[in-house]
Formats: C-alpha cells, structure tokens, sequence
C-alpha cells in the first residue's frame, strides 16, 4: 500500500486477549495489516478497554476496529459495521472481560460527539473464550480473509 499525502491516515486496532482462546482473533487480524514503511497507516492492538480506546481513535478520521463477537451467529461469521452511523448491539461484546468495553465506548463517543468521521467495525463470531491459546478450528481462514478485505479496503482510500 503505497498512500499518497492526501490521504487521510487510517487507524486500525486489533482487539483481543491472546490468552482467551477466540478473543485473540481481532489481535491476529493486526499482526497480518501491520506494514511498517507506511507512513498512512498505523495498527495497534488493545484489550478492549473503553477509555483506552477513546484515547487511540482521537486525530484519526478513518477507523477501523476488529474483535472477537459472540451474538450467537455462526463460528467464523463476519459482523461488519459501520460504527459512525448505526448503534452496536451489546450483545455481540458478551464474551468482553471489560465492563466498559468496545460497545460502551463507541456509544458514549457517540453521545459526546466524539466518534472518529469512519468507524468501521469488524466482529468475527468465536465459540471459545475461556483461558487458552488455541483457537476454535476454521478461525484461521477467517482472520486471513479479514485480513485481506481489509487492505483492500485501506488500499482503496489511497
């Protein structure tokens, strides 16, 4: 990805616990986008703490989040959501360890106005949450082509 002076730098974190099995995913989704001579793009990982993520988006325009789900959906489902323009449901962040996680705190940026102008969010639907580093079968599949619809996305703003 090769991104020219106007265009505007793109934010992308990487949610997760590297030690809660499927709660990895939005972490290893990063680890794939991260490309260091790209001076338009910076990745990030976090836990998934709400004011900690407030803090990261401010100055960025364009946002891109990407976590483990749990909504009931299908292992492996892919929620894409335009976080900007249309509320989260709380459900999806049941599996969160933070009581003021991802949903809660795009919400409250939201009634602040505080929200980055494109906030897109990923949630890849995972089965096990518990204690552990392995990943349910057929998860690695879904973070490449996450990965891969994501810098094609990144590489269409440039």
């Amino acid at each position: 990805m090769n991104a020219s002076e106007n265009t505007p730098p793109v934010l992308i974190i990487g949610i997760g616990n590297m030690y809660r099995c499927d709660d990895a995913m939005g972490i290893l989704v990063a680890r794939k986008l991260k490309e260091p001579e790209s001076d338009r793009l910076t990745v990030i990982e976090q836990s998934g703490e709400g004011t900690a993520l407030m803090e990261a988006w401010k100055g960025f325009d364009n946002v891109l989040i990407i976590d483990a789900v749990s909504s009931g959906a299908s292992l492996g489902s892919v929620h894409r959501m335009n976080a900007s323009k249309e509320s989260i449901p709380s459900k999806y962040f049941s599996c969160s360890s933070h009581n003021f996680g991802v949903g809660e705190a795009i919400e409250l940026a939201r009634a602040l106005n505080q929200l980055p102008e494109h906030l897109q969010l990923y949630g890849i639907e995972g089965k096990n949450f518990e204690p552990g580093e392995v990943l349910s079968s057929g998860t690695e599949s879904v973070i490449e082509l996450v990965a891969e619809e994501i810098s094609q996305f990144v590489s269409s703003l440039t």
